[in-house]
């Protein structure tokens, strides 16, 4: 005899599943190492210095 299995547990399973498998596409097509986000967090407070640096203080 055929074993008995719920369709709302399955198709429950199989979203789970195919939301992990997008979830780990997006990690590798979007995600930064964190190397990477040193860097840029880096030049962006270099530049932030330099902008800082360059404006004139009117009295």
């Amino acid at each position: 005899m055929a074993e008995i299995i719920n369709l709302r547990q399955k198709r429950k399973q199989k979203a789970r599943t195919d939301k992990e498998k997008q979830a780990e596409e997006n990690r590798v097509k979007f995600g930064r190492t964190k190397e990477q986000k040193k860097k840029e967090a880096f030049e962006a407070d270099k530049l932030r210095k330099n902008v800082d640096d360059a404006k004139r203080e009117d009295e």
